[in-house]
């Protein structure tokens, strides 16, 4: 009843491009930006913003990079935490090696040497896919992770290998608080997701889908499978660069190769399963899904009166079928389940239509 189209009408090209077509999205959307950029910094206690909404939003930036990957341009990878690493020790390194150079501007350097590292590793792809291309940007995964920890360069020769992070500074201030770094990280994870959603909708997003959909025909109606290929790996490492610098300076407060793990790498790729293919908003979902479950099953093994032991294990099988059931029930994801609610709302208290074949 109340999400309708009727009476929202376009009068140019400009508002029939726009990325939120209907009235109510884009007021849902404002205020939604609102509650995270008002409401949430002054209300939230240092726990919700520390362990839980800075972590959502890191590990959601890093799932709508693998999403440009694999979800647009249709092509696997398992080095999403390697890339993540190269952006955190990349961005320490040119913070602690060129004098006075902004953190933040260092936070997107990082991320530019994360897409070089992507065009090497993706170099594979113009001869191989499907799992034989996820096996060999597996293989990043081990290579920057012996790098990282046989070259003591990149760490500073520290003896641990374990180096606090910088504190974060803008225009001299420091930003040391929780509800500061939450909105650092906000920030820079709304503009990068609104310049995914863009990006998508341009010759360059649909240039991804023809490869994804079939390399051949894409070839032949004129798309360079190279420049596409590399472009995407270059755009997702990006992503997961600039999320991998984050998770190093405003969640974990230190840079350490062991934090960007194979296991890592399989939470991204389960969140972009899991939240949809081919979705920015089912990055957000499935970063969502990852983060809050596991608390969620927490709360309830302690409440009900569990012991840690089993409540570990527990969780971890809870946990595991529920995806299962998840990809059962909707293999598109989460973002599927949210479209199709959209439109049962558009056509509500009238059922919804079944298409039937003749």
């Amino acid at each position: 009843m109340f999400y309708r189209q009727t009476g929202d009408f376009r009068s140019s090209y400009q508002e029939d491009s726009r990325i939120f077509q209907l009235r109510q999205d884009r007021w849902v959307m404002i205020a939604i930006l609102f509650v995270a950029f008002v409401i949430i910094p002054m209300t939230a206690s240092q726990y919700l913003l520390s362990a839980i909404l800075i972590p959502f939003l890191i590990f959601s930036l890093a799932a709508i990079g693998l999403n440009i990957l694999t979800g647009f341009a249709g092509q696997l990878s398992l080095g999403s935490a390697a890339f993540m690493a190269v952006g955190a020790f990349a961005t320490y390194n040119l913070v602690l090696r060129i004098e006075g150079f902004p953190i933040i501007l260092a936070f997107f350097a990082g991320g530019g040497v994360a897409a070089l590292f992507g065009i090497i590793f993706g170099l594979p792809s113009l001869r191989i896919r499907g799992f034989y291309l996820a096996v060999a940007t597996l293989a990043a995964q081990f290579f920057i992770g012996w790098c990282l920890t046989k070259v003591g360069w990149f760490t500073n020769y520290s003896s641990s290998g374990v180096i606090s992070a910088q504190t974060i500074t803008l225009f001299g201030y420091p930003l040391d608080q929780p509800a500061e770094k939450y909105l650092i990280t906000l920030s820079i994870v709304v503009f990068l997701a609104l310049l995914c959603k863009n990006m998508v909708r341009t010759n360059v997003g649909r240039s991804w889908m023809a490869v994804r959909d079939m390399d051949v025909a894409a070839e032949v109606i004129g798309y360079r499978l190279m420049h596409t290929k590399l472009l995407a790996f270059a755009v997702s490492s990006f992503y997961c660069g600039v999320a991998g610098a984050l998770y190093a300076y405003t969640y974990l407060g230190t840079v350490e190769p062991a934090a960007f793990s194979l296991d890592l790498s399989f939470r991204i790729l389960f969140m972009v399963i899991i939240g949809g293919l081919g979705s920015v908003l089912g990055g957000f979902l499935g970063a969502a899904f990852m983060v809050l479950l596991p608390i969620g099953l927490n709360i309830v093994a302690h409440t009900v009166g569990v012991s840690t032991q089993i409540a570990s294990v527990l969780e971890l099988m809870i946990f595991g079928a529920l995806i299962i059931f998840f990809l059962i029930v909707e293999p598109h994801g989460l973002a599927r389940l949210w479209v199709v609610t959209k439109e049962k709302l558009r056509i509500w208290p009238f059922p919804h239509e079944k298409k039937t074949s003749v």
